[in-house]
């Protein structure tokens, strides 16, 4: 009876050794995974241009879509891309429906304690917008112009910071008033961010908006589940040689209208 007592709570310890080691060993395995499957899921936006939409064709394009389809033409297999959302993105990576996230992913403390991070691959940013024709090199050129801002936002607090005193400051209450106020030329000029402002662009070409002044930088970088040791590495290194070639400053300069700045490595 004894021995097979003993024999039942080594059976037991082991089987909890194995449960308590398993997890770690498994935790490292979706490079594999993805090599053995000749296919990788990558959650992107399908709503959020420029950095996630579709295109006239139909065809998801942006530059979030560009840099997930370099990874998988680096890894050499299939990009299957999957639509996500911000409430859904990091879910979708712990459950294993994706394998990274590419979608306008800022990194802070509270995403850091259950998701890893690579390198940044593109900058987000709050910006100045405004009509081509109009030159505006700095700061000091917005004097005497005409400004459209949502009231109580990162730009609305940093234009009060750096803006000249004859700068007409127009508050509107949402998004939506404010770029409606910009693009009826109620106003000169657009601050906001540059998802807002390419979905207004993409909306009203006639308008002709471009990138005028950064007001503030905040860049993106690719989510990555605990533990992925592996794959972190490779899409690391992917990015990094993309940043080195120009590759990524390509894509910023295509569908952001800027260059990539200074990304945090």
């Amino acid at each position: 009876m004894k021995l097979k007592a003993l024999s039942t709570l080594a059976g037991l310890f082991a089987s909890t050794v194995l449960t308590l080691v398993s997890p770690a060993h498994a935790a490292d395995d979706s490079l594999t995974s993805i090599m053995a499957k000749k296919s990788i899921a990558l959650g992107v936006a399908s709503d959020f241009p420029p950095y996630g939409f579709m295109g006239s064709d139909f065809k998801l394009t942006g530059v979030d879509v560009a840099t997930a389809q370099l990874i998988a033409d680096k890894l050499g297999v299939k990009a299957e891309f999957v639509p996500v959302s911000t409430p859904n993105r990091i879910p979708y990576l712990q459950t294993k429906k994706i394998d990274l996230i590419v979608s306008a992913l800022g990194k802070n403390a509270e995403r850091e304690k259950v998701i890893d991070f690579t390198v940044a691959y593109a900058p987000f940013f709050q910006a100045v917008f405004g009509p081509k024709a109009l030159s505006i090199k700095s700061f000091g050129d917005l004097a005497g112009k005409t400004i459209a801002v949502t009231r109580g936002t990162i730009q609305d607090d940093v234009l009060q910071q750096v803006a000249p005193p004859t700068l007409k400051i127009m508050r509107f209450e949402d998004d939506a008033t404010t770029v409606a106020a910009f693009i009826s030329q109620q106003t000169q000029l657009l601050a906001t961010g540059a998802a807002v402002a390419a979905a207004a662009v993409q909306k009203n070409p006639q308008v002709q908006a471009e990138y005028k002044l950064l007001l503030k930088d905040s860049p993106n970088f690719i989510g990555v589940r605990k533990g992925e040791t592996a794959l972190l590495t490779k899409v690391n290194d992917i990015l990094r040689a993309a940043k080195a070639d120009g590759t990524l400053e390509q894509y910023s300069q295509k569908w952001l209208g800027r260059g990539t700045g200074v990304l945090p490595d």
